[in-house]
């Protein structure tokens, strides 16, 4: 289980986070987090390979005051077990859009209604390659 995890950051309205790495061979999913905390997560960001019933899935959610929101899932899945990876993440007041590829965005809500983020965590079966910030 690889784990790191970055905080004190500063990222504004139209910023972009681009994430890349290597999964795990065996992977059942990993996790990118991105708020002012741990119980306060403007998107959890999920893709499950075969993790709590969900298969090639990628699940979205935000928690208040370590409450978690109202799950969102998307079936479109680029991600493959012993694979690089590339995310990048564009954080705006109303929403945040993830990038998966060229041709595909996630868009999901700031529910939290945060105006930076200050925290960063990327666990579960990836290794961390490359962090980015533009």
């Amino acid at each position: 289980m690889e784990h790191a995890l970055i905080a004190k950051l500063k990222v504004q309205p139209g910023e972009c986070i681009e994430v890349k790495g290597k999964i795990f061979p065996d992977a059942k999913g990993f996790i990118v987090n991105l708020g002012k905390d741990r119980d306060n997560l403007v998107l959890h960001f999920n893709p499950r390979f075969d993790h709590e019933g969900d298969v090639n899935t990628i699940v979205c959610n935000s928690k208040q005051d370590g409450i978690w929101g109202e799950e969102e899932r998307d079936t479109y899945f680029p991600f493959q077990q012993g694979e690089k990876f590339q995310v990048s993440f564009t954080f705006d007041t109303s929403e945040l859009k993830v990038k998966l590829a060229e041709d595909h965005e996630i868009s999901f809500p700031n529910r939290l209604g945060m105006e930076t983020v200050e925290f960063l965590s990327v666990e579960g079966d990836v290794k961390m390659k490359v962090l980015k910030f533009a």
